[in-house]
């Protein structure tokens, strides 16, 4: 039942992200803006060609084979039981979600369509699938680090334990 919360989850985020895209492209010219959130942040349609902060700019198939394999590797410890626990959860499908909004742009287009433009700093344009990555991969760290030992490592067995206590 977790599994499949998550998993829609994660696909209403991947149509949100794709239905946005489409809609910036629809209605908002490339490098044109509109306000959005005054004095914090405005739309504005960019065509990255590259990763975060445009690097390895051109490298396309690249990008799609790192962020498929990324996404490949997140769901294969998922499906597999590694990780159980709801922020674990929760966090491999920001990222799988997130990573395949990027991913179907990539393949479609050749570039990610971004379109939030924080106005208050100096910050690259991104989108929805680029939040679903970072909050993802925050969280994944979090879970990690505080609940991935306690609640999901998997128990060794007794003998297994015994000969590492003793050194052998």
């Amino acid at each position: 039942m977790l599994y499949a919360l998550f998993a829609s989850l994660g696909a209403g985020l991947l149509v949100l992200d794709q239905w946005f895209k489409a809609w910036i492209v629809e209605n908002l010219p490339l490098g044109q803006s509109m306000p959005f959130l005054p004095g914090i942040m405005q739309l504005r349609t960019v065509h990255n060609y590259g990763a975060a902060w445009s690097s390895f700019s051109g490298m396309r198939w690249l990008l799609l084979g790192v962020t498929s394999c990324i996404v490949l590797a997140v769901l294969f410890v998922v499906v597999r039981g590694y990780v159980r626990h709801p922020l674990g959860l929760l966090a491999a499908s920001l990222v799988i979600s997130g990573g395949l909004g990027n991913i179907i742009d990539r393949a479609r287009f050749g570039y990610v369509v971004d379109m939030f433009d924080l106005t208050f700093m100096n910050y690259p344009v991104f989108n929805i699938a680029d939040i679903c990555i970072v909050c993802g991969s925050f969280l994944g760290c979090a879970y990690y680090l505080w609940l991935y030992e306690k609640y999901d490592k998997k128990e060794t067995r007794h003998g297994e334990a015994d000969a590492d206590h003793n050194g052998n």
